[in-house]
This record gives structure tokens, sequence and C-alpha cells, in this order.
């Protein structure tokens, strides 16, 4: 049985990381160095890394900066912002991340997904897929960090990136980010009932019931979060120590 994974985002923003509420990310929280020496002491199963300002500002990703992180980071590490071409992702796995995260690049061109699938396997392509949603009840993905509604409905849109080889997605709400008031079940449920591929829960943890609670109803094959383990006293390791004594599979050293 696949094991559930705990797995902290990490927002980078110009010189450091950053974290606020609906995708409007401006406190600043410590620096991603610091960062990923920490979460190497406490049981992380995979890191999230995302520059948020790459995409909206036009900008490639800052490869020289991931190589340093990748030369200190223990642990698998999901690399992700301003990814736009195959050459972009054949570079981040160079200099050491494990998997890549495409979003806006992917909406913009979807054959992209394939394309960097076929060269470097399915294993290497996370799909992040942000959603809103809308007054009326439903959702739809935005692009540009949660910045540009495309129109797309996330289960379509899951189901395709998919078919073109994505190995896994990342469902993200903008409307839940920072909040800490619990997960959008019902938008990971949808994605999850549809794709065969693990879909990792993102957006608006605020406790260990949360996460289980995404896991247990939502389908969510993995939880990531980050405001809990920036400003409470949670940790990676407490949240897959709560998820055991639930009965679920986490793995624990």
């Amino acid at each position: 049985m696949l094991k559930h994974r705990i797995m902290p985002i990490l927002l980078f923003k110009e010189v450091g990381l950053v974290k606020g509420v609906g995708f409007d990310s401006w406190r600043r929280v410590g620096t991603a160095m610091q960062a990923v020496k920490v979460y190497n002491m406490r049981q992380v199963d995979e890191l999230v890394f995302l520059d948020i300002a790459a995409t909206p500002g036009g900008a490639a990703p800052d490869f020289q900066q991931i190589d340093e992180l990748a030369d200190v980071c223990f642990m698998p590490m999901t690399v992700g912002g301003g990814v736009r071409s195959v050459g972009h992702v054949r570079e981040l796995l160079a200099v050491g991340a494990d998997k890549v995260s495409l979003n806006t690049g992917a909406i913009e061109n979807p054959g992209l997904i394939e394309e960097a699938a076929g060269r470097f396997g399915s294993q290497c392509v996370t799909i992040s897929i942000d959603v809103r949603r809308e007054a009326d009840g439903s959702v739809q993905v935005m692009s540009h960090c949660g910045r540009q509604a495309t129109g797309l409905d996330p289960v379509v849109w899951a189901r395709r990136v998919e078919a073109l080889g994505a190995g896994e997605i990342l469902l993200g709400s903008v409307d839940r980010d920072g909040t800490m008031a619990g997960y959008d079940i019902e938008a990971v449920r949808a994605v999850a009932d549809a794709v065969g591929v693990p879909v990792i829960a993102s957006g608006g943890a605020g406790s260990y019931e949360h996460m289980a609670e995404v896991i247990e109803v939502g389908g969510a094959d993995a939880v990531a979060a980050a405001s809990i383990f920036h400003f409470t006293e949670m940790t990676p390791k407490g949240a897959k120590r709560f998820l055991g004594e639930r009965g679920l599979p986490v793995r624990l050293s």
C-alpha cells in the first residue's frame, strides 16, 4: 500500500520565503536555505519549492539557486515557477530537482507536458492546478499564481494532463490558501475520483485533523502545507504520527 506523504511548501519571492492568504503572499518567513536544513531533520517525505514571482515577472527558473538548495536537501524536491520549456525542465533536473512542477506553462502549452514526460518520464512531471471557487459554487482553474481565470474545469483539465503524461497533480485552493480553515474537500474529491495518478491536496491546512480529513474523505494521496508549519508548533513528524494513529499508512522512522 502506498504511504501518504507530508510535503511542506516553500513559497519563494524575490529574496526569501513568503506566506500570506489567498495567494497574496507578502509576509517574510525566512530563507529557503534555512528552511531546507530544518526540514532535513523533521522526517519530511518531500519538499515543494515554488518561485511565485517568476511567472508573473516573466522570469525563468533560478537554476543556480536550485543547485545550491539541492546540495543540502536530503529529501526529494519538486521545483516550480517560471517553467515554460522542456529546456527549463531539463536544466532543473540537471541541477538537482527530483520533479518539476508545471502550471501556467502547461496551460499555455499543453504539449509541454507530453514532451517533458516523454523525455524524462512521468515520475518527474507534477502538474500544479490552482483552483478558485466562484460565487455560484463552481470551481475553475486559475493561472499566473492564481491571478488569471482560465475558464478550465479542474476535472476536465486534470484528466487531460494525466492523458498527456503527468505523474501527479498538486491541487491548490486559492480560496483556502493561508486561511488554515481546512482543505477544499469537495474539489479534491472531484479530481481524485477523476484521475488515476496521485493527487496532492494543498491550501488550508490548519490542523492534523484537516490532513486526515482530506485523505479519508477527499481521497488525497498526499498533503502539502505551509502556514501550519510556519506559524504553529505543529510539525511534519507530528502530522505523520497523527495520521499513523488514525490507521493511515505513513513513513515513520
